[in-house]
């Protein structure tokens, strides 16, 4: 199965290939570069991994097409579209972010640094706020160029998941 990935920050969706070899063991090819993984699920939505012999326990949380992604500590949100919702969106122009964006927090923890404040101007991929999850600090980052018209954030409070952190226009 082909799937194509977008990093937040990322211009152009990165093609995917997703072959099953059976016993949980896959072939995926990342670009040009392809890997042998044994994939174990664990407890919730968490893998342990072994990729080309390297053992990695990565945490995953859907929310629509973006999957949030921890591996190595770092929390990294990524657009996956198949190849039937690649197309879709093409026909409607809508792959590219637009309109008002909402930033949330990617799980519980500790907003330690707010980065922008209402009104200023902001590039796509821009740091916006730091949020310490899980011992380690994450930042996210703007989705789209734009203003940022509402601050939720405040240094030093604690944040559930999927609260409401900032407002990009």
């Amino acid at each position: 199965m082909r799937y194509f990935t977008k990093q937040q920050g990322q211009k152009e969706a990165v093609p995917v290939d997703l072959e099953p070899l059976g016993n949980d063991q896959f072939k995926i090819t990342v670009g040009a570069t392809t890997y042998q993984v044994d994939a174990l699920a664990l407890e919730h939505g968490t893998l342990s991994m072994l990729v080309d012999g390297q053992s990695y326990n990565v945490e995953f949380e859907e929310n629509g097409d973006e999957i949030g992604v921890l591996l190595r500590g770092q929390v990294n949100r990524i657009d996956v579209a198949d190849e039937r919702r690649l197309r879709l969106r093409a026909a409607n122009a809508a792959f590219s972010v637009e309109g008002k964006q909402l930033v949330t927090a990617p799980m519980p923890g500790k907003v330690v640094k707010v980065l922008v404040k209402v009104g200023d101007e902001v590039k796509e991929g821009q740091g916006l706020v730091v949020v310490e999850a899980m011992k380690m600090e994450n930042e996210l980052k703007s989705p789209k160029a734009g203003k940022v018209t509402e601050l939720f954030a405040k240094e030093g409070t604690a944040v559930e998941n999927n609260a409401r952190l900032v407002v990009v226009e």
